[in-house]
């Protein structure tokens, strides 16, 4: 499909200022240079390349030249490539193995900005269930006043009454979602989330496989999506079941949030999401991670998998009595069937089959910024932000060797793994 965007281990603002040139190189500029160059658009890789950056942007990049005066730093035996863009994260819902509101706190939602960047995720977009303190933490983020990913993101979100996403799983504070009953109220709850300046509307349409009572009508997910447009913005839907995901695609929803993972999609289907243009985020990990770690996958095994993990998650996850616990529950079974479903979609959604290394780069580095409308990051091209994610090894051979992180930039600032 023409607008994809994978979310499995890929872990997607305007132009601020016109790029320097080649030749006015400044004590800031700096140039890596023997470089394996992916510069995110698709093409072939290029070697030996050059990225010449200045004032936390690129000024040039490929075979070019290095400025007189630029700081050269030997980049021989790496690839650069974009930082990586993620188009459907959550920030401040976790913290160690606890969930709830009690997390939503900076100190938390940096912590987690800083690893998403050590990770080579440069943008991060929060989808939903954010409070207050999102407000002024994006704006620090968007000021480089972070040392972390970039943040965009959902405010509150639109969620139902009894209904999902279930309270008793994510347990968040009144402040964090709405859960309108009527359209009027649908309406209001969008008049707030533009006033606070979202970036995008969310809502949660599906029953969470039966475990919550009710989903969202229709007269309040088509009040949201008129709201939602007539104050210029875009709207992403909580799906799980192919039913779901064709009436909110007709109801004039731009962004199916997860996979479909309970039948195949039919042909008609898919040349109505190529029609509209109706971007599909997998987010295959989401059902993965149920039963990986309880699995003991060989990546969950990694240390670059296992690095990422706190003191008290690392622990729980070491627990055999844990694993047994997870592997017996039936929800479990369901996760598995919904990832193979899901990766049977996205396989039939993306014309030509199976990924191709290149093209797992791309829709995760440009593709995803394309999805947040960001036209500065996503691709190594003069005039973008210098978010780079350097890696040894080559990933448009084998994607694997994303994992071996050696290095972030973001804006410009450099950060080793």
């Amino acid at each position: 499909m023409r607008r994809t965007k994978i979310s499995a281990r890929l872990c997607t603002i305007a132009l601020a200022a016109s790029a320097l040139t080649a030749g006015s190189a400044t004590a800031q500029t700096i140039a890596l240079t023997g470089v394996r160059l992916i510069d995110g658009r698709g093409g072939v890789p290029v070697d030996d390349a050059t990225i010449v950056i200045a004032n936390g942007r690129i000024v040039a990049a490929g075979k070019v030249a290095v400025p007189a005066g630029a700081d050269r730093r030997d980049y021989r035996g790496r690839t650069v490539m974009p930082g990586l863009v993620s188009d459907h994260s959550h920030v401040g819902q976790v913290s160690g193995t606890e969930t709830g509101a009690k997390n939503y706190n900076r100190a938390n939602i940096v912590a987690q900005l800083a690893q998403y960047r050590r990770y080579g995720v440069t943008t991060v977009t929060a989808l939903g269930n954010n409070g207050p303190a999102f407000v002024g933490i994006r704006a620090d983020a968007h000021a480089g006043r972070i040392d972390g990913a970039d943040l965009f993101g959902v405010m509150q979100g639109i969620g139902v009454p009894n209904g999902a996403p279930p309270q008793a799983m994510l347990k968040v504070g009144p402040d964090q979602l709405f859960r309108p009953s009527t359209p009027e109220e649908a309406r209001k709850a969008v008049a707030m989330m533009t006033a606070e300046k979202t970036d995008l509307v969310k809502l949660w349409l599906d029953d969470f496989g039966g475990s919550v009572p009710v989903k969202m009508s229709p007269a309040v997910y088509r009040a949201v999506i008129a709201e939602a447009h007539a104050r210029g913005l875009r709207v992403a839907a909580h799906i799980h079941d192919l039913a779901d995901a064709e009436a909110i695609v007709a109801a004039g929803a731009d962004i199916i949030a997860h996979g479909i993972r309970d039948t195949p999609v039919p042909p008609a289907f898919v040349a109505t999401l190529k029609a509209k243009g109706i971007w599909y985020i997998p987010t295959l990990q989401l059902d993965e991670a149920t039963f990986a770690w309880a699995d003991r996958a060989p990546w969950t095994r990694t240390p670059f998998a296992r690095a990422a993990l706190s003191p008290a998650l690392a622990q729980q996850v070491d627990d055999p009595a844990w694993r047994a616990k997870i592997l017996a529950d039936p929800k479990t079974a369901d996760a598995r069937k919904s990832l193979a479903m899901n990766l049977r979609n996205l396989k039939t959604l993306y014309d030509a089959g199976v990924l191709t290394p290149a093209q797992a780069v791309r829709v995760a580095t440009a593709a995803g910024a394309d999805l947040l409308g960001l036209r500065d990051r996503g691709v190594i091209v003069a005039g973008t932000r210098a978010d780079l994610l350097v890696v040894d090894g080559d990933p448009s051979r084998s994607i694997a060797d994303v994992d071996k992180v050696v290095e972030t930039w973001v804006a410009g600032r450099a950060a080793p793994f």
